[in-house]
């Protein structure tokens, strides 16, 4: 059994893995809230993979519990990929990225694959189908837009994002917002899925993160959602390595 990790920006996941099927998942709003050790015991794990996004001292806690119980690595831009990494920085990539990545891969794959992570971040990655990453973007996610308008503002108060708002013309202040941040990021999402699809034919798109079933149940692109998308790029990296 294998104990893959995936700690971001708010919040850590976890699943276990029998070979490539998922067994168990499991969220963490904190740190505090996660016991590797329970876990440990429970499914008997030979592996722990970690990837981490979030402040080293956060990773480290998480470390801390495993360690003693179980072998541990934690993922780096060094170790080896199931795909071919073109982008040309590679040591400043995120590994949420590169998960996002192997994810679509495996599960798209020979298909040219725009993965969507939306989560504090709204992160954009291609993967043609020479099994060839290239990078992508990455711009504000939903929260952040909501939270820099009433921070960098004098006047404008503080939104939350509000699923059941679609209006595109805001009749007051708030709804202005929301329609700015909400219509707009899925304009957004739109816009850049359809300048993708002018440069590689048959492109599939996938999106994930905390905010993917948001995105997915608005956007105009035909799209396939799947909210455990980087636990399991997490998975097929790890088994890469192992066969290393």
């Amino acid at each position: 059994m294998k104990l893959i990790i995936d700690i971001g920006n708010t919040g850590i996941k976890a699943a276990v893995f029998s070979g490539n099927e998922m067994i168990a998942n499991f969220e963490y709003e904190t740190v505090n809230e996660f016991n590797g050790q329970k876990l440990v015991k429970q499914f008997k794990i030979k592996n722990c993979f970690i990837s981490s996004v979030a402040i080293q001292t956060i990773r480290d806690m998480v470390v801390e519990q495993l360690v003693e119980h179980v072998p541990v690595q934690v993922f780096s831009s060094n170790n080896p990929l199931p795909f071919k990494n073109k982008y040309k920085t590679p040591n400043t990539i995120g590994t949420d990225r590169l998960a996002a990545v192997a994810g679509g891969n495996y599960l798209y794959p020979n298909k040219n694959v725009l993965v969507i992570d939306a989560g504090t971040c709204i992160k954009y990655n291609f993967i043609n189908k020479k099994k060839e990453f290239l990078g992508g973007g990455i711009s504000p996610g939903l929260r952040m837009r909501f939270v820099s308008l009433s921070e960098r503002t004098a006047r404008l108060p503080e939104v939350s994002l509000n699923p059941k708002f679609n209006s595109l013309i805001g009749t007051n202040t708030t709804n202005s917002i929301l329609s700015g941040v909400q219509m707009g990021a899925i304009a957004e999402v739109d816009g850049i899925i359809d300048l993708y699809k002018k440069l590689y034919n048959n492109l599939t798109v996938v999106i994930t993160g905390g905010e993917g079933n948001f995105f997915a149940e608005r956007l105009k692109n035909s799209i396939f959602a799947d909210q455990f998308l980087i636990l399991k790029g997490l998975n097929v990296i790890l088994d890469t390595m192992i066969n290393e």
